[in-house]
């Protein structure tokens, strides 16, 4: 019988995504474990691996689909012996999409389902063609300024795909003069020129969270500034009596700080909760990103109980399966405490969004040298400023000043780190 594959709960709090890319076709064999399709979550963008063996027989949802419902077949597979008719109508049978929002209020609704490989285009009263595309096609054309009526579309039926529109660089463009197109054509841009580009699911669930985060938490900031030299010197030894392979960053130095001070100040490490206070018995932190698009937290768990070599695998692990896309929802769900490290841009110091439900977040500035008073003498050091920002509900200032104050005795003797 024909093997369904439907869309996956990619995180615990996944209902809906956008199937980004298909990395096979119809016809093509697929064996279990081959990575078939990418699938853009809140969080990030996941590779799909199949569980069967099989050929592809019929792709349901095109690449770039939005909103698709957890569980929706996608596609089937068909087993030896199978026709593809047979295949296509049991997948169509299953078939189930959440409906997108238009991104323009007087766009066509998307019929309730497929309509037969031999019907004609449907037709309205006024006899006006209706065009088959789908919501990321009609999006970008919109944008664009593209005509629909003027693309042939690839998808089943006929169906306009994302494809097709980006591949339609010479359609007409609506309403560009003479003048506009001769400006077009010499990279010449008019002031005010300006083009929208499609807000993934990932920004859409960052602008969300952050948004109730400023909205809900009431966040205070505190500032503290490091002296590292003697931090930079332990690193620099440990580093040149490490194995083979193992490279200690200051962002692991740090974290591993930060490990120490959530059990040296529990209270810090809390989250709010309404009628209660969640404490951590560990200190789980999430350490922020970058990745395309975005950013993802991937979490240290227990970050207190692994030495600095440890920590140097695990963080460069987590960072480098999170720019690939392939973190398991397990590894970036939770924690109690984040950093945020823009050091490397050569940022100063920076006041970071809590990352919820977590009661606090560290951002990290550059390390840079200084003028200093040391007993009455100028003199130059290496200093890191850090700015603690705190959810007020959980955290009280009195209790985030001896987080910091805890924080900056591990980083300026570093020594202590390993009592």
């Amino acid at each position: 019988m024909a093997i369904e594959i439907k869309m996956p709960a990619l995180s615990p709090t996944m209902t809906t995504g956008t199937l980004a890319k298909w990395l096979v076709g119809e016809s093509d064999r697929v064996n279990s474990g081959d990575v078939i399709a990418e699938i853009e979550t809140d969080k990030a963008t996941m590779e799909v691996e199949s569980v069967d063996d099989g050929i592809m027989a019929k792709i349901f949802v095109d690449a770039g689909t939005e909103n698709v419902a957890v569980g929706a077949v996608i596609a089937v597979l068909a087993e030896d012996g199978e026709t593809f008719g047979d295949v296509a109508k049991a997948g169509l049978q299953e078939l189930s999409l959440v409906p997108p929002v238009p991104s323009v209020a007087s766009e066509a609704k998307a019929p309730a389902e497929p309509a037969p490989a031999s019907a004609a285009p449907v037709t309205k009263s006024s006899d006006k063609p209706r065009i088959f595309a789908s919501p990321l096609a009609r999006r970008i054309a919109a944008d664009r300024n593209i005509a629909l009526g003027c693309i042939t579309g690839s998808g089943p039926y006929g169906r306009i795909l994302r494809r097709d529109v980006e591949s339609a660089a010479t359609a007409p463009i609506a309403q560009t003069t003479a003048l506009q197109a001769e400006m077009l054509q010499a990279g010449v841009t008019q002031q005010g020129d300006s083009y929208l580009v499609a807000n993934s699911q990932m920004r859409k669930a960052i602008a969300s969270r952050l948004q109730v985060s400023k909205q809900q938490a009431p966040h205070f900031y505190l500032t503290v500034d490091c002296v590292i030299d003697n931090l930079l010197e332990a690193r620099k030894a440990l580093n040149a009596r490490a194995a083979e392979g193992i490279k200690i960053s200051v962002n692991d130095m740090i974290i591993r700080a930060a490990a120490m001070a959530l059990i040296a100040v529990p209270e810090a490490n809390a989250s709010w909760e309404g009628e209660n206070t969640r404490l951590f018995r560990h200190a789980d932190i999430a350490m922020a990103v970058a990745i395309d698009g975005g950013l993802i937290t991937p979490i240290v768990w227990a970050a207190e109980q692994k030495g600095l070599a440890a920590l140097s695998q695990v963080t460069a692990d987590l960072a480098a399966r999170a720019r690939d896309g392939k973190l398991a929802a397990n590894e970036y769900t939770g924690g109690s405490f984040t950093i945020s490290n823009l050091g490397m841009f050569g940022i100063r110091e920076f006041a970071a969004v809590i990352n919820p439900p977590h009661g606090g977040i560290l951002a990290v500035g550059a390390g840079e040298q200084r003028p200093i008073v040391i007993d009455g003498n100028l003199a130059v050091a290496t200093v890191m400023s850090v700015t603690l920002s705190a959810d007020h509900r959980a955290v009280d200032g009195a209790v985030g000043a001896r987080w910091l104050q805890a924080f900056k005795g591990f980083v300026e003797n570093p020594v202590t780190m390993l009592l």
